[in-house]
């Protein structure tokens, strides 16, 4: 399992990327594609690319050494990218799409850790937008979400090729502040560990939180 620790600590992530390298450089990545749902080019005689996208960005797995680069520029991703990805390929044993929402708490594990998941996704959500419903919805289209029909919004992102997520929100009232929540798809621990499902969630959410920012500074700019 992913120690969510290790994505605060660059030697670490740096010994666990090679650890998850060495683990994966025996598999048949025509196989890893169709687990992960990546696009697999053969290059050369022995190389070859896994194409994918996280949270709508692009990137490139080259085989056999598993070096992971941004799509649009060539440059090598960041260490957090790297890991996450690494993990994906890994972990996914290409099970079916569950088409159930589940929170946090629900996954392997993650019981434990639910209430700090919420705090540095939901609850930084909804401190950037309060109850600010049109800023939320604006800021999770640009983010390339689909809208979904929990809570009073709620909008679906393909956080990787197999793993749907949602990020849905509640206005508040008089008694009770807003609230959001991120949830996964049932089936997200076939395809990442706990931890980094943590990570990707983490992800999302200060994605969100930017395009919130970027409201805020555009509103200034035109004042």
């Amino acid at each position: 399992m992913a120690n969510l620790h290790s994505y605060q600590n660059t030697d670490a992530l740096e010994r666990r990327g090679e650890e998850l390298r060495t683990e994966l450089r025996s598999a048949d990545p025509a196989v890893l594609a169709a687990r992960t749902g990546a696009v697999y080019k053969p290059v050369g005689k022995r190389g070859g690319e896994l194409r994918l996208a996280l949270l709508s960005e692009r990137y490139v797995v080259r085989t056999p050494q598993l070096t992971v680069l941004d799509a649009e520029t060539g440059a090598a991703a960041s260490l957090h990218t790297q890991a996450l990805l690494l993990y994906y390929l890994r972990t996914s044993d290409g099970a079916p799409v569950g088409g159930r929402w589940i929170s946090f708490r629900e996954l392997p594990g993650g019981g434990f850790y639910h209430r700090a998941f919420q705090g540095y996704t939901g609850r930084q959500i909804t401190r950037e937008f309060g109850n600010d419903l049109c800023a939320f919805e604006r800021a999770a289209i640009n983010l390339g979400g689909r809208p979904g029909d929990l809570g009073d919004a709620a909008f679906s992102f393909r956080a990787l090729p197999r793993i749907p997520v949602l990020a849905a929100y509640w206005l508040g009232d008089e008694d009770l502040p807003p609230s959001a929540r991120v949830l996964f798809d049932s089936s997200a621990g076939h395809y990442l560990p706990t931890d980094a499902l943590a990570v990707l969630g983490s992800m999302l959410s200060r994605r969100l939180i930017a395009r919130g920012a970027q409201r805020g500074s555009q509103l200034h700019i035109t004042q």
